[in-house]
């Protein structure tokens, strides 16, 4: 690798603007008109959003999920309870989500209190999801040791001869988690490196904007 090529990348962002006297007061309402433009941009799979988390010794650990929803001014997403994530937040429910829309030359960070969502929710999310990934959730046990590629290949295929007709059933430990946002900031890429940030704060139950320095 070429160090001095990667030293020598470099982007002067020019579409858009972010003004605090622009933005909407309620941030989920802001979230909710970026994603709308990033999905009418057709960017691929707007709602991949990167989740940190903490374990029980203090180290970070990221990942890419799936936004798979916004409720009550929570973002949802699903998963494997028994997984490593799934483990770091019984340990500590803070967590931070990041989404990147380098075609907008966007970017949002959130950070708040995670929870389980109830059995019926989750329930009710798997059992509209394609039925192939109802399998691959049942033929996986997340994050656990495998001795190779072949074996979750046979177990789907057993799951798959098993469940040919009927009902998948949703694995015990798989279901979802809402992030109940505390901060978020929006980031608009702007020349010079002079980008605009936005952030909202929740404090005694209201929303507050300040506008940061790049």
């Amino acid at each position: 690798m070429n160090i001095e090529q990667l030293q020598k990348l470099r982007e002067d962002y020019s579409k858009h603007s972010l003004d605090e006297n622009d933005v909407d007061p309620d941030p989920i309402k802001q979230f909710e008109k970026w994603m709308e433009e990033a999905l009418s941009s057709e960017i691929p799979e707007p709602n991949a959003m990167t989740l940190a988390t903490v374990d029980h010794k203090h180290k970070p650990h990221a990942r890419v999920v799936l936004l798979k929803g916004i409720e009550d001014g929570s973002f949802i997403f699903y998963t494997n309870y028994g997984s490593d994530k799934g483990g770091e937040l019984d340990q500590n429910s803070n967590a931070a989500l990041c989404f990147l829309w380098l075609e907008l030359e966007r970017q949002v960070r959130i950070e708040g209190e995670v929870e389980k969502l109830s059995e019926e929710e989750s329930e009710a999310y798997f059992k509209v999801r394609p039925y192939k990934s109802q399998l691959g959730a049942l033929a996986s046990n997340q994050s656990m040791e495998v001795p190779n590629r072949e074996f979750l290949e046979e177990r789907f295929e057993e799951l798959e001869k098993k469940y040919s007709e009927g009902e998948v059933p949703k694995p015990e430990k798989w279901g979802g988690y809402k992030v109940i946002p505390e901060a978020i900031e929006f980031w608009q890429g702007r020349r010079s490196r002079l980008h605009d940030r936005i952030k909202y704060v929740f404090e005694n139950g209201n929303w507050t904007t300040k506008r940061l320095s790049p």
